[in-house]
């Protein structure tokens, strides 16, 4: 099962394994990480699961269609390196994957 390490505002840590094919967000709420939401459960129509992915990993983990960018618009405090923790599937691939929680989802 991959890895992912959930970093928070203040800089703590937690990992967690995943297993392939667990959505980032379902991940987070499963294992109790503070700072996501995710008040729609995942139907990518609230933007309460917004995280950003760690700038290595943004090409592994790819980018948000038109839908998720749109959502993107209403989050607090938006980068580049923005998503919707609800649209990324863990895959083995993602590994080691690092993502960053913003101080505030509203």
């Amino acid at each position: 099962m991959p890895l992912v390490t959930f970093i928070s505002f203040d800089g703590s840590e937690q990992e967690v394994h995943v297993a392939s094919g667990t959505t980032l967000m379902h991940a987070a709420a499963d294992n109790g990480i503070p700072g996501v939401l995710a008040d729609c459960g995942g139907a990518c129509s609230c933007g309460t699961c917004h995280c950003y992915v760690d700038e290595t990993w943004q090409a592994k983990v790819g980018t948000a269609d038109d839908v998720e960018t749109q959502m993107l618009e209403f989050v607090i405090d938006p980068q580049p390196n923005s998503r919707l923790s609800c649209q990324i599937v863990i895959k083995d691939e993602l590994d080691g994957l690092v993502v960053h929680l913003p101080k505030s989802q509203f």
